[in-house]
Formats: C-alpha cells, sequence, structure tokens
C-alpha cells in the first residue's frame, strides 16, 4: 500500500483514526464495576472513501481487586469470571489497557492521524470503561479522544430507523448470532460492519468525504 492511501484515513476524518470498541462488563458503573473483556476492531479505507473492517485486538480480564459484578449484568453476559478455561487466558486490568493502546498506537501511525476516536454502540458506556480503567491503572498515551466518539446508536436510528445493535445489524443486511452476541469482539465486529455499512452507503450516494485533517 502506498503512503498516499495509507494518509487517506487522516483525511476522512480530520486526523482521526477509528476504532471500534466493545466492552463487557460487571455493571454500568465505570468506577466501580468490573471490566471483564475488550474487544477492537481497527478500520481502513480506499480511495472512494470505502471503509472496511481490518485487524482486530481481544482480551479476557481478571476482575480488578474490589470490583461490583452485579447479577443482572452477569446474566445478560453470560461470563463466569472464575471459569478455569477463562482465568487461565484473562489478563490483569493493566496489562490489557495497556496492551489496547499500543495495538491502536501501531495501527494508527502508518495513516498519519493523530488520535483516535472511539466508535461504539452506545458508546458512552464503553468510552466510559477504558478510560476509567486507564486512570485507574495510571496509564498514560490513552490515543482516544477525551469526549469525542461515533456511536452507531445515532447512525443506525438515521440509516434504518432502529437503535438495538441486533436488529440494526439484520436491517443492515448482517447475519446474527444471539449465541455469540455479548462477546466483546463479536459486538465490536458487528458494531464495525454496520458502521462500514453506513458511512458506505453515504460514499456510494454523494461521493467520498475527504477533509484537510487539520485540528
Amino acid at each position: 500500500m502506498s503512503d498516499d492511501q495509507l494518509k487517506l484515513m487522516a483525511r476522512r476524518f480530520r486526523g482521526f483514526y477509528p476504532v471500534v470498541i466493545d466492552v463487557e462488563t460487571g455493571g454500568f458503573d465505570e468506577k466501580k464495576d468490573a471490566l471483564l473483556e475488550i474487544g477492537a476492531v481497527t478500520l481502513k479505507i480506499d480511495e472512494n472513501g470505502m471503509m472496511s473492517t481490518n485487524n482486530e485486538y481481544q482480551c479476557h480480564i481478571h476482575p480488578f481487586e474490589g470490583s461490583n459484578m452485579e447479577p443482572a449484568s452477569m446474566e445478560v453476559n453470560g461470563i463466569d469470571p472464575y471459569h478455569p478455561f477463562r482465568v487461565a487466558v484473562a489478563k490483569d486490568e493493566e496489562t490489557a489497557v495497556r496492551e489496547l493502546f499500543r495495538f491502536i498506537h501501531k495501527e494508527m501511525k502508518p495513516s498519519k492521524c493523530k488520535r483516535a476516536v472511539m466508535i461504539g454502540h452506545n458508546t458512552t458506556m464503553d468510552h466510559n470503561f477504558i478510560f476509567s480503567a486507564a486512570e485507574r491503572n495510571k496509564i498514560s498515551r490513552n490515543p482516544f479522544h477525551p469526549f469525542s466518539t461515533f456511536d452507531t446508536v445515532s447512525l443506525a436510528g438515521l440509516a434504518y430507523g432502529q437503535t438495538v445493535l441486533s436488529r440494526a445489524a439484520q436491517a443492515a443486511g448482517l447475519s446474527w448470532d444471539s449465541d455469540a452476541a455479548h462477546t466483546a469482539l463479536y459486538d465490536a465486529k458487528q458494531t464495525a460492519e454496520l458502521f462500514c455499512i453506513i458511512v458506505n452507503r453515504w460514499a456510494e450516494a454523494s461521493g467520498p468525504v475527504w477533509s484537510d485533517s487539520s485540528d
């Protein structure tokens, strides 16, 4: 891939590098509830402004010391944090977040983007949990913009009249595996595909959108 092609992503979102994130947690309070899984998907773009998925990161995480896990949340995500198979592969929260940030910095560097922007479905929760974990573990060089995000709830509501991820994905023509749902990487991949479909529909209808990549 040429240097000019690599720089196309910087021109698409004003110097931001899009990264789709999904987290599975022990509740909705990022300060108290456990961060249990992270799934991340990076994107790529061609000269016609068409986007597609690129590389992936996934990690199971040991609950941080003293963290809370609400029974209702655990029933929804189906995670047993103390299952022997999970315990064998899970990492501590600090290691998981540091690895995520290294992955994103490595993916972002060739594109000449200045900062990553988080994409998610109801992304406020994902954003809050990642930032809280970074703060809790005193991790610097967070690649994500501190408040700007892209949310596929709004985009899917505009494009398809659907706000639930499973329904929006199916409305966009994607298959949906209910048994795999509520795992971080699966939901991140579905969200990434949904985001690309919506962005590509706009590019097909209006032509590619390029910015000057300035702040």
